[in-house]
């Protein structure tokens, strides 16, 4: 009755790899959970950010408009200083 002894070493060693699988496969459910939980608070916060952004955007284009300042030709000069450097790298050089 050889045979049985190896039979029974190998479905323990089965049963032993089986728990271990099952154990790892619990803690990567918990941490794919966690990673959810975690996902889910960082787009709260980020929709916070969002609405508190576009409260102090107002605050700043009103004080701006009370001064007198053309908010929407501060932003054009804006976008057209940060597009130069850009520009100027993506033209060819005549050297």
């Amino acid at each position: 009755m050889v045979g049985l002894g190896d039979t029974t070493k190998k479905l323990q060693k089965l049963a032993d790899t089986a728990e271990q699988l099952f154990e790892r496969m619990n803690e990567l459910r918990q941490q794919v959970q966690e990673t959810r939980e975690r996902v889910n608070d960082t787009h709260d916060k980020v929709e916070e950010l969002a609405a508190e952004q576009g409260e102090q955007r107002a605050i700043v284009e009103a004080l701006a408009e009370a001064q007198g300042v053309d908010v929407d030709q501060v932003l054009t000069e804006a976008a057209i200083e940060e597009a130069e450097p850009a520009i100027e790298e993506a033209e060819p050089s005549d050297t």
